[in-house]
């Protein structure tokens, strides 16, 4: 019996399946869908990697980070608002930021990709990866920063607003 013993526990080891091994979250069916070739097809390279695939594009080079117009952030992926001009502030990092955005519109996710939870954000029309949330917005509003992806969003000055 005590020969069995330690060949059981690696057995028991070896099947179990740890908590850090997968936090990918179930495929979601999203109102906008669409094949990986249709995202490919409308989506610039950089904006699919981020959209897509989670990817984070470097600090400091997207075209929104500075803007300064008044008007609506959308989905690059599908054109749904997400965040007003007046909510954007400049975090210093070097990415879009805002201190809070259209709810109805944002999901909130769990990020574990670099060893611990992030709160990641998506767009809950397509779930394009947006970026992620973070305690260290301004004290005198929210508290929360919106770090956003340039990539992941297209900007409709208000005077082009419908």
């Amino acid at each position: 019996m005590k020969k069995f013993v330690p060949l059981l526990l690696l057995t028991f080891l070896i099947s179990c399946k740890g908590n850090s091994q997968n936090k990918e979250t179930p495929n979601k069916a999203y109102p906008v869908s669409k094949t990986d070739a249709e995202w490919k097809e409308i989506l610039s390279p950089l904006a699919y990697d981020v959209l897509r695939h989670a990817a984070t594009e470097r600090a400091f080079t997207g075209p929104l980070t500075y803007n300064k117009k008044t008007g609506v952030y959308v989905c690059a992926g599908c054109q749904t608002p997400l965040y007003e001009s007046q909510y954007k502030y400049d975090s210093g990092s070097g990415w879009p930021s805002f201190d809070r955005g259209i709810e109805e519109h944002l999901e909130y996710d769990v990020d574990y990709k670099i060893g611990y939870p992030r709160s990641e954000l998506k767009c809950n029309t397509c779930g394009g990866h947006l970026g992620h949330v973070f305690n260290d917005g301004p004290r005198n509003t929210t508290g929360k920063r919106h770090c956003i992806n340039s990539a992941a969003l297209a900007f409709i000055p208000t005077d082009e607003k419908k």
